[in-house]
């Protein structure tokens, strides 16, 4: 038969000391007062309109340059196309020459047939720049990537009509055309 002890012989656990009872009972009011204070925090920052705060590391919402921020939407948004497009011809005398470039004016791009339309200020220099354009459409290309530029349409100073909307009267001349 198994002994065990009756409640009467129990080991004796000593009686807390008025100092023991002051340490557990500063402990507990440590660990009550830090609950609260994370409680206070809590409340404070959803206040403010979040959690999460910037620390010592970097992370997503870290501040960063202008240009960082510019090219990120650049690429995000997918124009990098357009804007390497506009920047080539933003440097459009450095890739003719200045006296072609006095003389021509680059247009529009279309990115989907790859077509730069050019406008010349006299026939001559359409005529010189349509020889030229081979060596232009390479010139861009090393700049762009092979196939942004397939062709350069040249116009001379009077160049196709301007059309206003799509949808056109037969034989009429623009909206300048009166009904008389």
């Amino acid at each position: 038969m198994s002994e065990e002890p009756g409640p009467a012989e129990q080991p004796k656990v000593p009686e807390a000391s008025g100092i023991d009872l002051a340490r557990v009972a500063l402990r507990a009011a440590k660990e009550q007062a830090k609950a609260r204070g994370e409680a206070a925090q809590q409340r404070k920052q959803a206040r403010r309109g979040g959690g999460l705060r910037s620390g010592a590391r970097a992370d997503g919402r870290d501040p960063m340059p202008l240009g960082s921020a510019i090219n990120r939407l650049i690429r995000e948004s997918g124009w990098e196309t357009p804007t390497a497009v506009a920047g080539v011809l933003g440097r459009w005398p450095e890739i003719v020459g200045e006296e072609l470039a006095n003389h021509t004016t680059p247009g529009p791009h279309d990115a989907e047939e790859g077509i730069l339309v050019v406008r010349c200020d006299s026939t001559s220099w359409a005529t010189q720049l349509r020889l030229l354009a081979p060596q232009l459409v390479a010139r861009i290309n090393t700049d762009l990537g092979h196939g942004t530029v397939r062709l350069i349409k040249v116009y001379g100073p009077s160049g196709p009509p301007q059309r206003y909307g799509r949808l056109r009267a037969p034989g009429s001349t623009g909206p300048g055309d009166t009904y008389g």
